[in-house]
């Protein structure tokens, strides 16, 4: 019986958990392929350009740990429904901008609506399903990540280039209404647990946090912003330590497995976020592509990354979550090898197009895993937790990762010298992830 249960609520519950999180996963893929009619329409140098990125990101990293742990402790269809209120208001605010600080604040605003939706709605998935079940859920979860990426930058080139970038964040209010409508109507509200907000372990993340990531994205005072995240990451981890209701419980670390599996995915959106950041402005200054074009341009990658995707389920019956993340983190390494190989003799198809379906097999085989490997072993009052977790490393990971690639590749001024060594950046950090998995998950999932 509980079972059929399960089933039954699968049926919306699911399609609920992906929409939403293929919602926020696209809107910043629309920035990426929108940055330079953004910039056209609303007069932003290259500085405000990356605070529309980055302000998203500084927000959305920075409350990944509490929006995940608010869900324990005040019901998650509650937080669901909240962060999707926030996400639409602020997707009408993004869309409205008439200037470089309404679009940055809009951004901001946007990235806490974000910060609640995102570990919620893998708490969520958590809730309400179990064994086989699950490893399907987080298998079209971890799809849902990558596709939803590259779908996202296909359609911002077309908004951009047919209609117009502000369209994609309008679309947001109506969807999140409809959302909302369901969430209300098949997400149960499971029980909460006791406790209260770490209101000093919540401050001091938030600091930290955003202190760290502006100590690499920004434009002065970046030692003093590094000596402060340091300071207030390490008065966090204090306080985690010895707090009864820690927003991110130390013993999440503790398990080797969602060790590694946070190690990997930190590298690995380092890398990533810096591919579909930085290969459409290449396709686009470099090679001449509008935004639509380039946007259709990573079909290859997405289509790739859908056709792996579908395997996931049976593939880790047969090999195991641990060595089908080492397989595909070899596939994505020796694709994004293959990237830092592009110069000007290369066509589209052999310098960019194959690379990219090599990336999208490997991608596919890995983001499923990494989550699976997140959340591994966790107790339902660490679901939330784990889940802030996992988010929180999927984008600080991506936008320290993106930052590090760019000041390392800052000085060079050939953009196709420039693209080739922020691939071959990028491949490093797939190598590291990469070792993360072999040392670290792949023991702990040859045990089970």
């Amino acid at each position: 019986m509980q079972e059929t249960s399960i089933n039954k609520r699968s049926v919306m519950v699911l399609p609920i958990i992906l929409l939403s999180y293929f919602l926020i996963l696209l809107d910043n893929s629309i920035i990426f392929t929108g940055t330079v009619k953004i910039a056209q329409d609303l007069a932003l140098n290259q500085a405000q350009l990356s605070w529309v990125s980055n302000a998203y990101s500084l927000t959305f990293g920075g409350l990944l740990l509490l929006g995940g742990r608010s869900g324990d402790l005040f019901g998650r269809r509650k937080m669901y429904n909240i962060g999707l209120v926030i996400f639409a208001i602020s997707s009408l605010f993004v869309g409205l901008a008439g200037s470089p600080v309404a679009i940055i604040m809009a951004r901001a605003f946007q990235g806490i609506g974000s910060a609640i939706l995102a570990p919620t709605t893998l708490a969520i998935l958590m809730d309400n399903f179990e064994g086989e079940e699950r490893t399907k859920a987080v298998a079209a979860y971890g799809a849902t990540a990558g596709i939803g990426s590259s779908v996202g930058l296909i359609i911002g080139g077309v908004l951009a280039s047919q209609f117009s970038w502000r369209d994609g964040f309008f679309i947001n209010v109506p969807i999140s209404i409809i959302m909302f409508i369901l969430a209300m109507l098949f997400i149960e509200e499971k029980d909460t647990i006791e406790g209260k907000i770490d209101i000093f372990g919540s401050i001091t993340s938030v600091i930290g946090m955003i202190a760290l990531v502006y100590s690499i994205v920004g434009e002065s005072n970046n030692i003093i912003a590094l000596v402060i995240a340091i300071v207030f990451i390490g008065l966090f981890i204090r306080q985690e330590a010895k707090t009864s209701s820690p927003i991110m419980p130390l013993s999440l670390f503790a398990n080797k497995e969602r060790l590694g599996a946070y190690i990997a995915r930190f590298t690995f959106l380092g890398a990533m976020l810096a591919l579909w950041f930085l290969t459409p402005q290449m396709m686009q200054n470099y090679l001449g592509y509008s935004p639509l074009t380039s946007g259709l341009a990573f079909f290859p990658l997405s289509i790739t990354i859908f056709l792996s995707s579908l395997q996931v389920s049976r593939l880790t019956k047969k090999f195991g979550n641990g060595k089908l993340m080492v397989i595909g983190l070899t596939i994505v390494a020796l694709g994004m090898f293959g990237l830092s190989l592009f110069n000007e003799n290369s066509n589209y198809w052999i310098g960019i197009a194959i690379p990219m379906m090599i990336i999208g097999i490997g991608q596919g085989f890995s983001l499923s895993p990494l989550t699976a490997s997140g959340i591994a072993h966790t107790t339902a009052d660490e679901a939330g937790a784990a889940s802030g977790v996992v988010n929180m490393v999927h984008q600080i990971g991506g936008s320290i990762g993106l930052s590090v690639v760019i000041a390392f590749s800052s000085a060079v001024t050939n953009p196709v010298s420039s693209f080739r060594l922020q691939m071959l950046i990028a491949t490093i950090f797939i190598v590291i992830s990469l070792l993360a998995a072999i040392f670290f998950v792949l023991p702990q999932s040859k045990k089970k």
